[in-house]
């Protein structure tokens, strides 16, 4: 089926059209459909695939079908978004599939000034997308009115289901129209927010889930190399003078980790920058703007910008530091491979994430592959980096000796497995 085909508003058609897109994805095939009609839905596909499309181009255009019946201005649609950025691209999607119609669309978030949020709101939009601490300012002023919402969507819903939000969730369900349309999209989901999203829904939601027992997609190719902590510095700097005009996204633990790994670049005369929490939000957005464009080829951060932050043709992502869980993993090696484009993504493991390592292959069901550094390749990355003042003694032999018993232990678990 193209897109052409489908029951929706010419405006919509048009905007799909200019953007090169002929037939849907298949979250979209899937979820387009039952958003029409005004289902629940629980949605869960890999990164990357489309899924802000998904709920977006139905939404838009049932709001378009009020528009010409000449419904007064109110919020309809409401999406909650874990982040800034996110929330910011979620917006530019809606704006852009929806600029020839006369759906009106808003984001809203911290870190800006109020006044003109709260002058946009009087003016009347349709479709508002925001990050939940400053819609909660907006609500308790009285400056937002969310009696009129139709369709709530929670993007990256996992993440805005857990602990940290839930409370947020609930105390916004108190504000929302009892009959509503309630949308949750995901890259990856556990039965304990599945039960939780479930409970937040007037009835029994449509699941649509379009995910293969790997939940990396297919044309990313991961891998994982022990590198001592102390270390990490060296290869990330190994990695970017050997791939230099190559986009690459650097995750590491912390907000203060990313500031020491941006001085350790500097040291070596290599351009990158930051996004994390602790910046200001006009810093953050001009640096991401500056990344996406591509003036910027390394950018450090956080696992602010892994939920489902679309960056075009980031070629490496590289795990500086691993992620906690293996949901996190998936987000962040997600930001390479998007659409139909490769993409490729290491993690560098020291002794101290073995184990954390063994959580997240279990959580994927499957071993990540093995990077096999040498110990002359090892050697060789320490003893050639630019960094004045590091000690170059190493036991290579016992680190050679370590990676090989791990190496024993896959092997004969892999055999048991096979028994």
């Amino acid at each position: 089926m193209k897109f052409e085909d489908y029951r929706i508003a010419d405006g919509i058609k048009t905007s799909i059209s200019k953007l090169g897109y002929k037939k849907p994805t298949d979250i979209q095939f899937k979820s387009i459909p039952a958003i029409l009609k005004g289902e629940d839905v629980l949605a869960i596909a890999q990164t990357g695939t489309g899924k802000t499309a998904a709920f977006a181009i139905p939404i838009l255009h049932r709001l378009q079908e009020r528009k010409v019946l000449g419904r007064p201005n109110a919020v309809r649609c409401l999406v909650m978004t874990p982040t800034h950025e996110l929330a910011l691209q979620v917006d530019n999607v809606f704006r852009t599939l929806g600029k020839h119609t006369r759906v009106t669309t808003y984001c809203i978030h911290g870190g800006v000034g109020q006044d003109p949020q709260k002058e946009k709101l009087e003016d009347g939009v349709d479709v508002l997308i925001v990050t939940p601490g400053r819609m909660f300012d907006l609500v308790s002023q009285g400056a937002l009115d969310l009696s009129r919402v139709e369709t709530l969507v929670l993007d990256e819903a996992d993440h805005m289901l857990d602990l940290g939000f839930i409370k947020d969730i609930r105390d916004v369900m108190r504000h929302l129209p009892t009959r509503r349309q309630t949308l949750f999209f995901s890259a990856t989901i556990n039965e304990e927010i599945k039960d939780i999203a479930y409970s937040l829904v007037r009835s029994q939601a449509i699941r649509i889930q379009i995910s293969p027992k790997d939940p990396v997609a297919k044309n990313i190719e991961h891998a994982v190399a022990y590198i001592e902590m102390d270390d990490k510095r060296f290869f990330l700097e190994g990695m970017i003078n050997n791939h230099p005009d190559a986009k690459t996204l650097v995750f590491v633990r912390t907000k203060v980790r990313a500031e020491r790994v941006k001085k350790a670049m500097e040291r070596v005369k290599l351009i990158t920058d930051t996004i994390h929490s602790g910046r200001e939000h006009a810093d953050r957005e001009r640096t991401m703007n500056s990344f996406r464009s591509g003036a910027l080829k390394i950018l450090i951060a956080t696992d602010v910008s892994a939920r489902g932050i679309d960056i075009p043709n980031v070629e490496y992502v590289i795990n500086y530091d691993l992620p906690e869980t293996a949901a996190q993993y998936v987000h962040r090696v997600g930001r390479t491979g998007r659409g139909t484009n490769k993409g490729q993504a290491y993690s560098f493991c020291s002794k101290e994430e073995k184990e954390v390592l063994a959580e997240i292959e279990e959580n994927l069901g499957k071993p990540i592959t093995r990077l096999k550094v040498t110990k002359a390749e090892y050697a060789n990355t320490v003893a050639n980096t630019l960094e004045p003042e590091i000690d170059k003694k190493y036991d290579w032999q016992a680190l050679i000796d370590e990676h090989q018993v791990e190496e024993e232990k896959r092997k004969k678990k892999k055999k048991k497995k096979r028994k």
